[in-house]
């Protein structure tokens, strides 16, 4: 990575929220290569505190989670005015047309089938992140 792309990235926080553990841990494993500040969270109620502590500049939401699934997450981080600038890509392991709309419908930018590639991940980032 260039100088310039590292510097580019540096204190850029991104919060991945999946319940499953391998997801979490890859997704933490690419973007800290990609050199940037990760959060994690395993539901949506953890993922809210987390939002409210953190700020993070970026989030990527599963879509099937306990509890609190992922588009009642997007709602809710939407609803808040402090939030409602941060971008939310959706995770889902199903490319569905209605996942995606539904998606849009709660306030989402993105989405990205799992299992994504470092690639698909990084370039997400590029894609969405919010000014910083």
């Amino acid at each position: 990575m260039s100088n310039a792309a590292a510097a580019d990235s540096a204190g850029l926080k991104v919060l991945v929220i999946d319940d499953s553990n391998t997801i979490r841990r890859s997704a933490e494993i690419f973007l800290k290569q990609g050199g940037y500040e990760v959060l994690l969270a395993e539901d949506g109620f953890d993922a809210l505190s987390k939002v409210n502590d953190h700020d993070p500049d970026l989030i990527f939401c599963d879509i099937l989670m306990p509890r609190l699934d992922g588009y009642q997450t997007c709602a809710i981080i939407k609803r808040n005015q402090k939030f409602a600038t941060v971008p939310i890509i959706m995770l889902s392991s199903k490319d569905g047309l209605f996942d995606k709309a539904r998606g849009r419908m709660v306030g989402s930018e993105d989405y990205l089938t799992k299992p994504f590639t470092k690639d698909q991940l990084l370039r997400a980032v590029q894609q969405h992140r919010r000014a910083a």
